[in-house]
């Protein structure tokens, strides 16, 4: 009973930073790690709570019509089936050669961000062609997420605005939407291989519904004014997490 005094408020503001821009299984996940639950028990806690987290933030981001359907559906249908081939294969190969490209990826995106004037702003395309991508995301995004999984929401979200044209409240919104999906698979994997303390996971789960509707409802009334410095904190991170585990 006494880690959940740690992780209650951990869990909670990692939920609040994934409603907002993604990725904040970088600080969950850790979490859990550090109060000593075993990998798989760790993993299992925290699809759990990042699960219940993500339902409140994307019923809120549907309210209020800050989700692209005509991508997200397409893409959803695609994590899956890149997330079945990612898992395949992370069995068969490490992620160190992922870490390596990751050290160079992540400063570039955040220069890419901080340096296009435009960034966040919404663009128009064809409907082929947002399917089309909307499918190559979903597909990609699902395999990284099988295969390594950290910041895969914040990813989402950078690549709907930047390439699929979406401004970045409904990118973020979208993202959330797609993440819902992968969550839900994988917790279904981690139930069934009875790996989730619930003693853990119900009271961390309520913290993250509480992180998920304050995260989202800010994002919501703030717009891409609080999005964007999240997700520069989330990709700074995620570069501290890779360089960190390369030692």
């Amino acid at each position: 009973m006494g880690v959940l005094w740690f992780l209650c408020p951990v869990i909670a503001f990692g939920s609040f930073v994934d409603a907002i821009a993604g990725g904040g299984g970088l600080i969950t996940l850790t979490a859990y790690v550090a109060v000593g639950l075993p990998p798989q028990t760790a993993l299992g806690n925290n699809k759990f709570a990042s699960a219940s987290g993500t339902v409140i933030a994307s019923l809120q981001y549907i309210s209020r019509k800050q989700v692209s359907w005509a991508v997200g559906l397409i893409a959803i249908v695609f994590s899956f089936l890149g997330s079945a081939y990612g898992s395949y294969l992370a069995t068969r190969f490490a992620s160190t050669y992922l870490h390596y490209l990751l050290v160079f990826l992540v400063p570039a995106l955040a220069a890419f961000m901080l340096l296009k004037p435009d960034f966040g702003r919404a663009t128009h395309h064809t409907k082929a062609f947002t399917l089309s991508l909307g499918a190559l995301t979903g597909l990609v995004m699902g395999a990284y997420d099988g295969f390594f999984g950290p910041g895969t929401g914040m990813f989402l979200t950078l690549i709907f605005t930047s390439a699929l044209g979406l401004d970045l409240l409904k990118a973020s919104g979208t993202a959330r939407v797609v993440n819902l999906a992968s969550n839900i698979a994988a917790l279904a994997t981690f139930l069934m291989h009875g790996v989730v303390d619930f003693s853990i996971a119900i009271p961390c789960a309520f913290s993250a519904i509480l992180g998920g509707y304050l995260g989202s409802h800010l994002a919501l009334r703030i717009g891409s004014k609080v999005v964007k410095p999240v997700m520069l904190f989330v990709l700074a991170l995620l570069l501290v997490k890779v360089v960190v585990s390369m030692l």
